[in-house]
């Protein structure tokens, strides 16, 4: 990926009957993606350090990734479009002494959720990043 990257960071993560949304950015700028309220409760769990009745489908994730000795690299959010994000989760495999990197297209729900329960980094590419819609505090 040859872009320029914004290191961003959660702020608040809010969440109603009808939907949850990330909010994400920088100190000068703050931008919002929504997704469904699923998503926020499953967040909610880990950030209470709660037990989950039956694993999730981040849950399974993390466990391939750690039974596979999958290490989560990072999260780039890549592209918008109207008010819809994409996002590529980045992973790293060692196999026969041979490093490997994958790219993982994934919606963005997904991969901030991953980056919260893994406590990865998560960038923005700067054209991206220039032309979210900022948000106010």
């Amino acid at each position: 990926m040859d872009f320029e990257l914004i290191p961003i960071q959660f702020n608040k993560i809010l969440q109603s009957q009808s939907y949850t949304v990330f909010i994400l950015g920088t100190q000068d700028k703050q931008f919002a993606i929504y997704t469904s309220p699923h998503v926020g409760q499953n967040i909610q769990m880990h950030l209470a350090d709660q037990t989950k009745p039956r694993p999730y489908t981040h849950d399974l994730i993390n466990a391939i990734f750690g039974g596979l000795d999958i290490k989560l690299l990072q999260v780039v959010i890549t592209d918008v479009q109207d008010t819809l994000y994409f996002a590529r989760l980045f992973v790293e495999q060692t196999l026969d002494d041979r490093r490997k990197i994958l790219e993982i297209d994934a919606r963005p729900s997904d991969c901030l959720t991953l980056a919260l329960e893994n406590d990865i980094p998560i960038y923005c590419t700067k054209e991206v990043f220039d032309r979210t819609i900022g948000v106010e505090e």
